[in-house]
C-alpha cells in the first residue's frame, strides 16, 4: 500500500543562510520524492535525514512529530513556516480511489522514542521481578503476590519506585517493543529504528517490514544507514547525502562500502 505518493520540500530561499531548516537544504536541487511501500532516507551523521522525517511528519500532521523553532531571529517559526512551503500527494487505494485521509494509527518514530520505551520496558520488568521476589521472602506465595501487585496499592507502590530509581541500562528488547507498536493499515516514519539492536536482529526488523509492506498494508520510510537494514529492505534508497538526493543501489552507498572495504581488507583472518 502506498499511502503518500510524493513529498515535494519548499524551494525558497531566505536571506540569513544560517536559520533552520532553511539551512539544511540550501543548494540542494531536489526533486519530489517519489514514494514505494518501503522507501529508505540514507545518509551520514548530520545529513539532514531526520530533519527530513519531522518535516514529513509535521506536514502530514502524524503523532510522534516534533515543532522544532528557533529563537535566534526575532518572533518568526521558520520550522512551521518551511513545513508550510512544503506539498505532498497521497496515494490510491486497492479500488483506485484517491486517499483522502491517513490512517489513524501512522506515526512517527523517533530512535530517542525507541530508547525511552526500551528503559520503561525494562524498568518495570525488573522492578516487577524483584518486588515479586521480595513478598515471596516475606511469606506470601507467588499467586499472592502477583494478585497484590496487579491491585491498586501495589501498582501504586511500584510506581512510586519507578519514579524515585533510575532508568535501567538498554538491553535487546527493542524488537518486542516493534511487536508492539507496528500495527497494520499504517504509514510510519522510522528515525534509525536499528538503535540497540545486534546485526542479526538489525536484518530480523528489515524482514518484517518487508511483510509488513506486502502482506499487511503498510507503508515504511525509514532514516537509516545500517548497511543490514539497507541490504535487506525492499526498498527505494535516497543518497541524503549527494547534492540531488540521488536515488542509489545499496551497494553503492559510502557507509557500505566503507563496511565492504574494511572486511575486504582483513580477509585474511576469517580463513
Amino acid at each position: 500500500m502506498i499511502y503518500l505518493r510524493s513529498f515535494q520540500l519548499s524551494d525558497s530561499q531566505i536571506s540569513n543562510p544560517h536559520i533552520y531548516p532553511y539551512s539544511v537544504f540550501r543548494n540542494k536541487d531536489i526533486e519530489p520524492f517519489v514514494f514505494t511501500p518501503v522507501t529508505v532516507f540514507y545518509g551520514n551523521n548530520g545529513s539532514g535525514k531526520s530533519t527530513l522525517l519531522n518535516i514529513i511528519a509535521n506536514k502530514l500532521e502524524l503523532k510522534g512529530r516534533e515543532n522544532a523553532t528557533c529563537h535566534s531571529y526575532g518572533m518568526t517559526n521558520y520550522f512551521t513556516q518551511f513545513c508550510l512551503e512544503c506539498s505532498y500527494r497521497l496515494g490510491e487505494d486497492e479500488l483506485g480511489q484517491k486517499i483522502r485521509h491517513l490512517p489513524e494509527n501512522s506515526h512517527y518514530i523517533k530512535s530517542e522514542d525507541i530508547l525511552y520505551e526500551i528503559k520503561k520496558i525494562q524498568q518495570q520488568q525488573v522492578l516487577s521481578d524483584g518486588m515479586l521476589y521480595d513478598y515471596v521472602k516475606k511469606g506470601m506465595t507467588k499467586e499472592e503476590a502477583r494478585k497484590y501487585l496487579e491491585s491498586k496499592d501495589g501498582s501504586k507502590q511500584m510506581e512510586y519506585i519507578m519514579f524515585a530509581q533510575e532508568k535501567y541500562s538498554n538491553g535487546e528488547t527493542s524488537m518486542q517493543y516493534f511487536d508492539n507498536f507496528l500495527q497494520p493499515d499504517a504509514l510510519y516514519l522510522l528515525d534509525e529504528p536499528e538503535v540497540s539492536l545486534s546485526p542479526a536482529n538489525q536484518v530480523a526488523l528489515a524482514q518484517e517490514i518487508n511483510n509488513m509492506a506486502r502482506w499487511l498494508d503498510c507503508q515504511f520510510i525509514i532514516a537509516t544507514h545500517s548497511p543490514f537494514m539497507l541490504g535487506t529492505l525492499d526498498a527505494k534508497i535516497y543518497n541524503i547525502d549527494s547534492k540531488e538526493y540521488a536515488v542509489t543501489k545499496w551497494s553503492d552507498l559510502e557507509n557500505v562500502r566503507y563496511f565492504y572495504n574494511f572486511f575486504k581488507k582483513n580477509e585474511k583472518e576469517f580463513e
